[in-house]
């Protein structure tokens, strides 16, 4: 049975980046209308933040775990075990201050974790996420941030969700982009218009 994780970051009830996302999952379920989705939104549901508890046990092997460290770990466990299973992942990440919402980076330091998504090998840093995963962000942004123009290199986002990901295994990631959402209302309009253009020619 095919299935799809769907983690939303912005709390905004008006939410570009959410309104692209959902309409994608919804494209999703039609064509998958047996398929399980796993849908959170990492800001209203408060995500937490690594504390102590959650990085010794990060730091201990399966095997030593008390029943403290089990708990502080089951639901990273979980959201680790839904990574695993699904076939697709959707991000809705709004651009903030260049790069990613606070909440979404806290669903990424809960999935990044050694012996479940990654290896540290004699070679380097080893993905242990299945090849072949899907994924697909749209995002929100208040300018624009084209290839090989000046305010490229302010981008800081698309490049480390490609570097951070790709590190698991997930490399198979297409960004889907708003832009100039800060500016005028009608290159708003626009930028919404041909993010959703370009999320309809998407091919399942």
């Amino acid at each position: 049975m095919p299935s799809l994780l769907h983690i939303d970051s912005s709390p905004r009830t008006t939410s570009v980046s959410s309104f692209l996302a959902s309409v994608f999952v919804e494209k999703w379920k039609e064509q998958n209308p047996t398929g399980t989705v796993f849908h959170y939104n990492s800001s209203l549901e408060r995500f937490p933040y690594l504390d102590e508890a959650a990085i010794d046990a990060f730091l201990t092997p399966p095997a030593e775990h008390s029943a403290a460290q089990k708990t502080a770990l089951a639901f990273s466990d979980q959201l680790v075990d839904e990574l695993l299973a699904a076939d697709v992942v959707v991000l809705g990440a709004p651009m903030w201050n260049l790069s990613i919402p606070a909440s979404l980076k806290a669903w990424i330091d809960l999935i990044v974790r050694e012996g479940r998504t990654f290896a540290f090998t004699a070679q380097g840093v080893a993905p242990l996420v299945p090849s072949g995963k899907r994924v697909y962000v749209f995002s929100a942004r208040g300018g624009s941030y084209p290839a090989g123009m000046p305010f490229q290199e302010l981008d800081q986002q698309e490049p480390y969700l490609r570097r951070i990901l790709g590190l698991i295994g997930l490399t198979g990631i297409e960004f889907i982009c708003a832009e100039h959402q800060s500016d005028s209302p009608e290159a708003a309009a626009e930028g919404v218009t041909r993010a959703k253009s370009a999320l309809a020619a998407l091919t399942l």
